[in-house]
Order: C-alpha cells, then structure tokens, then sequence
C-alpha cells in the first residue's frame, strides 16, 4: 500500500502580519524593502516568506505576505496579511491599528480590550519583536504605528465565529506558535473557549451547544437568547465542557441529531465520524431490541425504535454531561433533533 505524504503545515495570520511588518519596517529604516524576509516564531522557528506588493513614501512603507494555511482548510488560505508602518515619535512603543478586513473588539471577555483591533496578544508580542530587532539594527529608539490590513477580509469573517463574538468588520489576526497544523481540532476548541470567556463577561445565564445548524435552530425557537450564547460545539463537546467547569454558567443546552447524541450518550466526547462511532449493539441494549444491532445508522436505529429509544440517549447523553462537567454548578438540558428540526427527546433542566 502507498504511503499518503504527510500533510503540509502553514503559517498562521499573526506569523504572516509579523513577516510583513519586518519587511515594511526594513523599508524604513534599512536599505528598502527587500524581496522576502525571515522571521522568528515563539517556539524559535524561523521561516521565510515572499514579500508582495511593496510600497513606500515619505515616512511609511507597507507590504503584504501571502497566507499559507498548508494543507488546512483554513478560510484565510491564500489572503494577503499587510502591514503598513509609520513613525510616531520618540520612544512610543509600538501602537496597534486595524486596517481593511481587520476587526475591532466589540465585547469584553477575549484577550483585547474592547475597542482594540482584533489582533491577539501572541501576533502582537512577535510583531512588536520584529519592530524592535529592525529599530535596534537600525540603532533608533522611536514609536511606531502599525496598521494590518486584509482585503477582503471582512468578507471571511462572515465565515469564521467572529460576528458571535462581538468582532466586527472583519478576521483576527490570530495564532500562539505561529505555525497552523493540519486539521487540527485546536482552532475550532480555542474559539469555543472564547465563546465561553464573552458569554462570562457578558452576564450570559443560559448558553447552548448544538452540534450543527439544524439542532441550533431548533433551541433559537424554544428560546429568546443573543447569539453569543450559541457557542459552536459541532463535534467538541469535550472542549465545551472542560472549559465550562473552570467557568460555569448556570443554565446549559446541548442539542444534536441522533448519531452525535448517541455517540454522547456513550461516553465519546469527540463526536467527529472518524474519531468516534455509534455502538448500535448498545442502542439494541438500551432499546431492548436486538435487532437494532444490525442497524446501518443511528437513524434507521431511531425511526425503528421510536421515541423510547431517543428518550434514553438523550438522558444518558446528560449523564455523561454531568460526569464530565464533575459537580459544575450549571443546570443541563439536552435534546435529540432529526434532520428536520423536530425534537425526537428532551430531558429537563437538571
């Protein structure tokens, strides 16, 4: 059998603006802007980008390095990240500002301030490096205004978690290593964390985790809740619930279709179709129906059961919810949803 090659790391936002800030600031104050620059990530790496479209006038320069998220299905694959770089006065420090496609923080509760541009504590500390190791090359102590840039970036951002956030008018300039893994879990985990830290700051007493858009609607009609209460679980359900126990909010919903909450039910806390399966010899179990272990599908397993069957899974899907949260002092609900948006179960809040 051949072998699949490896998968392709990328370069996330922040080590892409930070790339384009060496190369705008060795516009400045070195011998212009040259054709690619190297940088250094936080854990020492150092990569080299291509720099694009470079400009300069009388005091500032921009360029822009092009997005690579590797063999990620990363939205920002292939946009250009820019920094324009302006002077500011002695002994400033570096001040941050959001250009085309870049977010303001609107809410409190993420790592920026309201009113800042949405760019991460980590992308900030590697963009201030590059500042500091070119001004101190150069031998200049000055202030300097940096301003990222996305075009079309508030296009992407309607693609991403940012509007539920409160980050409005385009992407985050994200990343903690500076390099994007493929497919990995931990973007989609880290952005239901922040879910939860503005849900926190915004005195949220209810929130809800769904497993996708049909099990989501379904709870938007049962309830009048601000869509920062939505905080899109899809297939993590363990990355919502460990968090919760360090953070609590009283009142939670978890809704899903009949597979997702069965595989809950079972005790898997990653509901993705490769990393968990359903155990239909358990659904014939718990249906008292041996027959069902033949079923291909949860829902084949539903609609020959009926609502017997989705009223055990989804309280046993609570179950599991209450041993993971281990004695959080939130209240759980959770619901069991078909393809339509009818809810096949519902336990109370308990």
């Amino acid at each position: 059998m051949t072998e699949k090659p490896a998968l392709r790391y990328g370069w996330t936002t922040g080590a892409c603006a930070a790339a384009a800030t060496r190369a705008a600031m060795l516009g400045l104050f070195s011998k212009g802007i040259p054709a690619e620059v190297t940088i250094t990530l936080p854990k020492g790496q150092r990569p080299t980008f291509a720099v694009i479209d470079p400009e300069q006038g009388e005091g500032w320069a921009s360029a822009f390095v092009e997005k690579d998220a590797g063999d990620d299905p990363d939205v920002t694959h292939g946009a250009l990240i820019g920094a324009r770089v302006t002077p500011r006065g002695e002994g400033g420090g570096v001040r941050f500002l959001a250009g085309e496609g870049v977010g303001h923080i609107t809410r409190p509760g993420l790592p920026i301030g309201v009113g800042e541009p949405a760019i991460n504590p980590v992308p900030r500390a590697m963009i201030e490096r590059e500042v500091r190791g070119v001004l101190d090359e150069a031998g200049v102590s000055i202030g300097i205004d940096v301003t990222i840039s996305v075009p079309g970036g508030a296009e992407l951002a309607e693609k991403t978690w940012n509007p539920r956030l409160g980050i409005i008018g385009g992407i985050s300039i994200l990343g903690t290593t500076g390099i994007v893994r493929p497919f990995s879990c931990a973007a989609w985990i880290a952005s239901i964390h922040r879910g939860i830290d503005v849900a926190v700051a915004s005195g949220l007493e209810h929130v809800v985790g769904a497993t996708g858009s049909v099990s989501e609607g379904t709870v938007q009609t049962l309830y009048d809740l601000p869509d920062v209460a939505y905080l899109d679980m899809g297939d993590f359900a363990g990355g919502l619930l460990k968090y919760l126990r360090t953070k609590p909010i009283p009142r939670l919903t978890i809704a899903g279709g009949p597979g997702k909450m069965s595989k809950l039910a079972q005790g898997a806390l990653d509901l993705h179709s490769k990393r968990s399966q359903v155990d239909f010899e358990m659904l014939a179990d718990w249906a008292d129906d041996p027959g069902l272990a033949d079923a291909n599908t949860a829902l084949e397993a539903f609609e020959r059961a009926g609502a017997p069957l989705a009223r055990v899974v989804a309280e046993r899907a609570q179950g599991v919810i209450f041993e993971t949260l281990r004695g959080a002092p939130i209240q759980v609900e959770t619901l069991v949803v078909d393809r339509g948006g009818k809810i096949l179960a519902r336990t109370d809040f308990a």
